[in-house]
């Protein structure tokens, strides 16, 4: 029996159980679908992260709150804080540092005639725009003397602008929103920043001084970080030991004990963004592979189903002069076809489903070339692997004992 006979022989007796084929191959198909839609969503994280990080800049510097320690051992809920005088401090003090932008953040809801929306209100510097690289679509930012004079002004996201339902940004400024009940006044509005991710919009904040934030809406001089921009990226370890040296000062930490804050730049930020996301995406790769390894059972199962019904025909071929290796070869075809139809469809299906989710959910997603000739290999491995046995288990039988088959 040629080669070109024993695929029409197989594929003809798929042809023949349709529904069940279609069935048996379900188990490829979602297992396939998800391991590629998973893989995109991680990979569109990463260049999400990526593309966050290059719009911001190599030179920023961040420097966060850390924990107090005790005994070498981080005490649960022990906190330390940044302050406004740290921020003023680094930026008298630092020489290899050109720029310091502190930030208060909270949540809050934003108030706009009959809409509302709830947002994060960031108490910051007027060169807010200047260190993380934003742009304003319409207005001015709010100056030194706003800050100075704690003016109830804001700087609204794109975002923002979109969720009150506003097509054109100019058509806010001048207008009065309220935020915690208070009463501000528009005057910018920042041009979209883009990059966003499912856990983060950049464009989804409203900008305030932060005198206004400490005084008429925090009620604290706490600060969440510390922006900074250093001189250029070969002056990025001399800064970065620069606002140590201040902040130990500062804080009055003794020679030898550890910091209380943290200080990083955005290879760190990178580096574990990706770490993160990658091992989030092997996990749901692993969970989703599950349904490979389900699917090669099943088709197992179904191909042994079927050279049980087919004994008699195994007969009548062997009978015909098909040897062992014939029988074989056409079981093991029809369990592969199986699992290379399955993983087409995966493919079609996970495809599709990130760009549903890019659509609908607005995530990032970015189908990778690896995954889908890995996932696609996969499948045909699965095939061979749970449809040797099937067709060994034919390719056995005994012709005279098939033929006798009720």
């Amino acid at each position: 029996m040629l080669i070109g006979e024993i695929i029409s022989v197989a594929i003809g007796a798929l042809r023949a159980n349709k529904l069940r084929s279609l069935l048996t191959m379900l188990g490829i198909v979602i297992g396939v679908g998800a391991v590629i839609a998973v893989v995109a969503l991680g990979t569109g994280a990463q260049q999400a992260v990526k593309d966050r990080i290059a719009a911001l800049g190599t030179t920023l510097l961040t420097v966060n709150p850390g924990q107090q320690r005790g005994m070498g051992v981080a005490i649960a809920g022990a906190v330390q804080k940044l302050t406004i005088e740290d921020a003023k401090a680094i930026d008298e003090r630092a020489p290899n540092v050109v720029a310091v932008q502190p930030e208060m953040r909270s949540s809050q809801q934003v108030v706009f005639g009959n809409k509302n929306t709830n947002t994060q209100i960031i108490g910051t510097s007027p060169n807010y725009l200047e260190v993380r690289k934003y742009t304003l679509a319409a207005g001015r930012m709010f100056t030194a003397a706003d800050d100075e004079g704690a003016q109830r002004v804001a700087v609204l996201g794109s975002a923002v602008v979109d969720n009150m339902g506003i097509s054109t940004p100019e058509a806010l400024i001048g207008e009065n929103i309220r935020i915690r009940g208070a009463q501000f006044t528009v005057i910018g509005v920042m041009a979209s920043k883009g990059s966003a991710n499912a856990f983060q919009n950049p464009d989804d904040e409203v900008l305030i001084p932060i005198n206004t934030a400490r005084f008429r809406v925090n009620g604290q001089d706490r600060l969440a970080s510390i922006s900074i921009l250093a001189a250029s990226e070969d002056a990025i370890p001399d800064a970065m030991a620069d606002i140590d040296r201040v902040l130990r000062r500062q804080h009055r930490i003794r020679q030898g004990a550890p910091d209380d804050f943290q200080i990083r730049n955005q290879a760190d930020f990178l580096n574990t963004a990706q770490e993160t996301t990658q091992v989030m995406t092997y996990l749901l790769s692993g969970i989703a592979a599950v349904s490979l390894l389900v699917g090669g059972i099943g088709i197992m199962n179904i191909m042994l189903v079927s050279v049980t019904e087919r004994t008699r025909e195994i007969g009548i071929r062997k009978a015909l002069g098909a040897t062992r290796w014939n029988i074989l070869l056409q079981f093991l075809i029809e369990a592969v076809v199986l699992c290379v139809l399955g993983g087409v469809l995966g493919i079609a299906l996970g495809a599709g489903g990130a760009a549903i989710m890019s659509k609908t959910a607005g995530w990032n997603t970015q189908v990778s070339p690896t995954a889908i000739v890995m996932a696609f290999a996969f499948s045909g491995f699965v095939g061979i692997a749970f449809g040797v046995w099937p067709a060994r288990r034919a390719a056995v039988l005994d012709p005279i004992v098939a033929l006798r088959y009720e």
